[in-house]
């Protein structure tokens, strides 16, 4: 058994009051109310909401918040060993199960429908709460109390209480729906195409209950009704004819009943739709005669008249210049038949014919008659002045709203206007509508398409004469463009740029006003982004990479949203077109250039230009040389091969006959002997180390020998020199310059048989001379002519592989005499590269 007890047990409390339990000791004294405490669920209640009663007993009061039942415990604490291990006595809990009390129900009503052709005797009772849906209930009775009152109430009651509604206190027939009205046909009456007669039967026998009805109607596809007064059909009464309806159009017709008496039962529901057409009548409004203005022409066009009351079969027209007189007579009217089926003349959406297309040139002002005609009669004349120069409206302003384009606009000032008209085309679709001269805003009535760019233009009409009109563009809603422009090159892309062209989107795809497109293009992970107006439909990429590949897209863009259009790829040229061609014209006139500055320098420089290229040899056969005698015979010297560095040598055949002076034979001191000199040596065919010399020339006595002798040596020539020759020491011993013509080895060039050959290797230089077949010698202002062959003469040298062949040189009548000293400026200009360091070197003349 428990120790703990809560009182009340199983409660069901109210939302938003507050509940107080007593929780009581029972059976034991191992503890007190001091040792108890409370959990709400799992959590425990603050001490500040308990109240102790005595010893024994604990309240708690808790405020009553949600609707999710909880448990509410009571729990003792562990104070004696016997508590802990009696724990499951020592608690106690119970549900709270919370709720509201019931509502008053309220809009009490009651119905007794019929049932065949009584009342029903059960009466349906229907009550509405605030915050539950509706109750529904049925009294059931054996019969139904006629002409009797009744009170009828409901109650509603739960665990935590009952309430009453409002007690309705009426006759029983105010509770009464009974049946629609059946039966019900309507007659369309050939003598009256204005209206229908309606007629029906009664639901329920006047005895049971007397009735009043109601009377709707509607154009065929409209769903406007139109409403028959009551004052009208409150009588009992099973027919109504219905008036001031449009012929030839179709009509539905509904009726229904109510308990006659005022403020008593229900309506019952609309009888089944009843279906008829009126009867045709002859037009009783103009055609709506328009125009469409083309390249070629114009076209005139029309609807039917909206009150053409039957099927249109033909429009007549007249197509007639101002300057001439209206002749009376059919002839004048050109006939249009035209088919029309039922659907199209019930329709709201009038058709529109296409009557005749006239070329402007032909007329330069027209008026147009139009009359329409149906199996009754014709409507009166439409009028169409074409052209004629009005001044138009101003200020036109055209905006969607709430589904529909509002346009506003002001009256141009010059002239009164009859009446506007309204255009708005699309495509290839057009359409108008009319309004009075008064009228300064209105509604376009057509059924408009989303999406779709309509260009809207109000016409002042004047009496029938055409005003110009003012334009505007507008989409009833926009969205994004269904996709964006095609992209493509225009020729061939550059080296650093492309030009990129594109086609606007067509209207259709475009569902909104471009505000601009995007031009992106990548060569690789980044993309370049350029945003250009709506009106452009080119644009040049700059600054691009050389042989590169490409992407490119555009993207379109309108309030509603973008989209992008294909991508197209091209690859940039490696090369600007012309650059190659300009790079070899440029590098052709630069070498051209080259060319023309070389010859010019080369024509201008050319004495410069031989010089260094090709130094002028002298002739010796033109150079003049004295006859060299020393004073004291040379010593011969054995020559030192190691010291040789480049000697010039002469190879000579011997003439046949004498090629000597008499002069300097009989002067020649030396014979036989052989003159060498190592300070004296002139250095020309000489060492510069003073190497021995060779026989310079022949005794007289051995003139014989030396005929006979093929080949000798001879010294090229010796010098006896009085002093020292540019800073040289001269020998101790004075002597005489003398300079002997039998001792010259000056090496001669023919210039008449062979060139000159010259032989470098490393510093020596050699040079071959041929040999000339005789020499002539002016010396002493004496002519002598040496007509004998010189046997050859060779100066053997150590590494030289080969002889030089001479003849005496002519000296141009300039008299050499052994006195005459020898200077540098007289020595004759051969090519030879031995230093000469007793002359001071070498100097070319």
């Amino acid at each position: 058994f428990n120790h703990l007890v809560i009182a009340p047990q199983s409660p069901v409390l109210e939302i938003g009051t507050n509940f107080t339990a007593t929780c009581m000791i029972i059976n034991t004294a191992e503890i007190t109310a001091d040792d108890l405490y409370w959990n709400l669920s799992k959590t425990t209640v603050s001490k500040e909401q308990y109240i102790k009663i005595n010893k024994t007993a604990l309240n708690v009061t808790i405020p009553i918040t949600s609707e999710k039942p909880e448990w509410l415990f009571c729990l003792c604490k562990r104070v004696s060993p016997k508590v802990v291990l009696n724990n499951g006595r020592f608690i106690h809990g119970i549900l709270l199960v919370k709720g509201y009390r019931p509502e008053k129900p309220e809009n009490l009503s009651c119905v007794a429908v019929q049932n065949g052709t009584y009342i029903s005797p059960s009466i349906s009772g229907e009550t509405h709460y605030t915050s539950t849906p509706a109750k529904t209930a049925q009294v059931p009775l054996n019969v139904f109390p006629s002409f009797m009152l009744l009170d009828i109430w409901v109650e509603a009651h739960n665990k935590l209480g009952t309430i009453e509604s409002e007690h309705l206190k009426k006759d029983a027939n105010y509770f009464v729906k009974t049946n629609p009205p059946s039966d019900v046909t309507v007659i369309s009456e050939k003598s009256f195409p204005t209206s229908l007669l309606i007629n029906w039967a009664h639901p329920i026998a006047s005895e049971y209950l007397r009735l009043m009805y109601q009377i709707r109607f509607c154009r065929l596809g409209s769903h406007i009704w139109n409403y028959v007064p009551l004052e009208d059909t409150s009588e009992y009464i099973q027919s109504f004819r219905l008036q001031n309806l449009r012929p030839d159009t179709v009509y539905v017709t509904q009726v229904r009943c109510k308990n006659s008496q005022k403020n008593h039962g229900f309506w019952s529901n609309w009888s089944n739709n009843a279906t008829e057409r009126t009867q045709e009548d002859r037009p009783r409004s103009k055609p709506d005669l328009w125009k469409i203005v083309t390249e070629d022409g114009i076209k005139f066009i029309c609807k039917d008249p909206e009150l053409s009351n039957g099927r249109i079969t033909r429009f007549d027209i007249m197509i007639q210049n101002p300057k001439d007189k209206i002749k009376n007579g059919s002839s004048e009217w050109e006939r249009i038949m035209v088919n029309r089926s039922e659907a199209d003349s019930s329709s709201s959406h009038r058709k529109i014919t296409l009557l005749k297309k006239i070329p402007l040139a032909d007329k330069t002002s027209v008026k147009v008659y139009v009359t329409a005609i149906n199996s009754v009669g014709k409507s009166d004349e439409a009028l169409l002045v074409i052209p004629a120069n009005f001044a138009p409206v101003e200020e036109l302003m055209v905006w969607p709203h709430e589904g529909q384009l509002l346009l506003e606009w002001k009256p141009p000032t010059s002239t009164a206007v009859s009446e506007y008209v309204v255009e708005w085309v699309s495509g290839g679709q057009i359409d108008w509508q009319r309004e009075r001269g008064s009228t300064r805003h209105t509604v376009i009535k057509g059924n408009l398409e989303r999406f779709v760019c309509y260009n809207v233009s109000v016409y002042p009409i004047y009496s029938g004469r055409i005003g110009n009109p003012a334009h505007a563009e507008v989409f009833l809603e926009e969205g994004a463009p269904v996709r964006g422009p095609t992209v493509k090159l225009n020729g061939n892309p550059g080296r650093n740029e492309a030009k990129l062209t594109w086609e606007e989107i067509p209207q259709h795809s475009r569902r909104g006003f471009i505000t601009n497109y995007t031009i992106f293009y990548t060569s690789g992970a980044e993309i370049h982004a350029i945003t250009v107006p709506a009106n452009t439909t080119s644009y040049t990429l700059t600054s691009l990479s050389a042989n590169t590949k490409y992407d490119t897209w555009i993207k379109a863009s309108t309030i509603r949203g973008s989209a992008n259009g294909f991508n197209h790829s091209f690859t940039t040229l490696k090369y600007a077109p012309g650059e190659i061609e300009g790079i070899v014209v440029g590098v052709s006139l630069g070498f051209l250039f080259v060319v023309l500055m070389t010859m010019l320098i080369c024509f201008y420089k050319k004495d410069l230009i031989k010089k260094n290229f090709w130094p002028q040899i002298p002739n010796p056969g033109e150079s003049t040389i004295g006859n060299w005698s020393p004073d004291y015979p040379l010593k011969a010297e054995t020559p030192k091969e190691n010291c040789l560095s480049g000697i010039s040598v002469l190879d000579m055949d011997i003439c046949d006959g004498k090629c000597v002076i008499e002069e300097d034979k009989a002067s020649l001191p030396l014979k036989k002997d052989k003159y060498l000199s190592e300070e004296h040596s002139s250095g020309i065919g000489g060492s510069s180390c003073m190497s021995s010399p060779r026989q310079s020339v022949s005794d007289s006595d051995e003139g014989g020998d030396m005929a006979d002798t093929t080949s000798s040596t001879i010294q090229y020539s010796s010098v006896v020199a009085s002093s020292g020759y540019k800073g040289q020491t001269p020998n101790s011993h004075p002597q005489q310059s003398i300079f002997s013509r039998s001792e010259s080895t000056q090496p001669l060039l023919d210039s008449e048989e062979n060139a000159d050959m010259v032989v470098q290797d490393g510093s020596r230089q050699f040079q071959h001379f041929s040999r000339q077949p005789c020499c002539t010698h002016n010396a002493g202002n004496k002519d002598t002519t040496n007509c004998d062959d010189f046997s050859q003469l060779a100066m053997e040298q150590q590494e030289i592989p080969q002889s030089l062949d001479f003849c005496p040189l002519e000296e141009d009548n300039e008299q050499i005499t052994p006195t005459d000293e020898l200077s540098a400026d007289w020595l004759p200009t051969v090519p030879v590269s031995s230093y000469m360091p007793q002359l001071g070197g070498y100097r070319p003349q």
